[in-house]
């Protein structure tokens, strides 16, 4: 499990916004939905999670998908 930490990309706050964002606009159903970034002390997994508001009943599996997705690739960068 280490070497998965290991082998994220690191990203600052804006960078993961950016991302979760952009991600979020491609699906129809998740356009809607209001999030910030949230930094967390580090766990195996990660060290940030999304916090979702205004989420229409039907985007929620959906759009927690595209940020588990996003979440398993970067990791936020230690100086941000």
């Amino acid at each position: 499990m280490a070497l998965e930490a290991l082998s994220k990309t690191p990203a600052t706050f804006d960078e993961l916004r950016t991302r979760v964002f952009y991600a979020l606009q491609r699906h129809p159903l998740c356009r809607q939905v209001e999030f910030d970034i949230v930094s967390t002390p580090r766990t195996r997994r990660t060290n940030w999670t999304v916090s979702m508001h205004a989420v229409q009943p039907g985007a929620l599996w959906t759009a927690h998908e595209i940020v588990a997705d996003i979440q398993e690739a970067y990791e936020l960068d230690a100086a941000a």
